[in-house]
């Protein structure tokens, strides 16, 4: 008898393809994700999960699933899974690491780009009707090359950034809880033990940390207050990373030039939100790995993932291996 999986949304046809050959398959295949209450109905008796960041998987999911095997998270990030939880009950858990990091990291510089030159700005101008002759005060921006870049979290995306800014001339300050010397040699990225002296030496800022308990609100009032009027601020990490209130103020105000990110504190970001209503602001909709190429990749690594599980074997990509040990 065929082992059964959910799949909580629609993914790459090869991927689907391969999990249907030794297993009996359901994909949820609306736009939206299911619901909480769908989740717990669709995995009575299912022996693995293939999830999103979107999918809470926790205690109670967990006790309504007690077949579950393995749990395949289809994102670099489990922070919608409680890893402990699993681990307790012999679940493997795996992520979809490495595959999406130059993509990511592509996008983080795209925003950083295009808020610093104001060119979602511009096109606005343009497509209103505004433009009405070249100007030599008109939407002014900042110059990317030579400036400093300060990066906070040089893991896998962190060092993408550095090396896409060595390209702009860019002085490369970077803050970490351990230090990598090795990319100091090799990228000439220079380390910053205090956060602070980061948030007051760099001319843009990019986020690139896990969103764990200790960097919930890593970027706030205080740290906003220490940053340059003339600084950018990138977030593509995770949305609670940042309080929104103190970036909408930090914006409104003149506190720092722009921002991009790619990520919000509720997803999706409310359309009544203040900050949709700057004009210094750029937003995407959590799309740093939408490309045709990666999300295929994201989306093999973590069928891989999910088969290796149903198997009884080590996942590829497990973020808890001691379950096997």
């Amino acid at each position: 008898m065929k082992p059964k999986v959910f799949v909580s949304r629609l993914i790459d046809r090869d991927a689907l393809d391969m999990i249907a050959e030794v297993a009996e398959i359901e994909v949820w295949g609306d736009e939206l994700p299911p619901s909480y209450e769908v989740l717990l109905e669709k995995v009575k008796d299912v022996d693995g999960l293939l999830s999103l960041l979107s999918d809470r998987v926790d205690t109670t999911l967990m006790d309504a699933a007690p077949k579950l095997k393995v749990i395949s998270n289809l994102a670099v990030g489990y922070d919608n899974i409680d890893i402990t939880e699993a681990t307790k009950r012999g679940i493997q858990v795996g992520n979809t690491p490495g595959v999406l990091t130059e993509t990511t990291a592509d996008i983080a510089f795209a925003l950083l780009m295009a808020v610093a030159r104001r060119v979602v700005e511009a096109d606005r101008h343009v497509r209103k009707g505004q433009w009405k002759t070249w100007g030599p005060m008109i939407l002014l921006g900042q110059d990317i090359h030579h400036a400093t870049l300060g990066i906070i979290g040089l893991g896998r995306i962190g060092i993408e950034i550095a090396k896409r800014a060595r390209g702009f001339n860019m002085n490369v300050l970077y803050h970490d809880v351990v230090r990598n010397e090795e990319a100091e040699r090799q990228l000439g990225v220079k380390y910053i033990s205090e956060l602070n002296e980061l948030l007051s030496t760099a001319d843009f800022i990019s986020v690139h940390v896990p969103l764990l308990p200790g960097t919930h609100h890593l970027i706030g009032v205080s740290e906003f207050a220490l940053m340059k009027p003339t600084a950018v601020f990138i977030n593509t990490s995770r949305g609670p990373m940042v309080d929104q209130k103190a970036l909408y103020e930090a914006l409104r105000s003149g506190k720092i030039f722009a921002a991009g990110i790619d990520v919000t504190e509720v997803e999706p970001i409310s359309t009544d939100d203040p900050l949709l209503t700057l004009e210094n602001m750029v937003i995407t909709p959590h799309i740093a790995s939408a490309s045709v190429h990666t999300r295929r990749n994201m989306a093999m690594m973590a069928a891989e993932n999910l088969l290796a599980g149903l198997r009884g074997e080590v996942l590829p990509n497990c973020v808890n291996p001691e379950v096997t040990q």
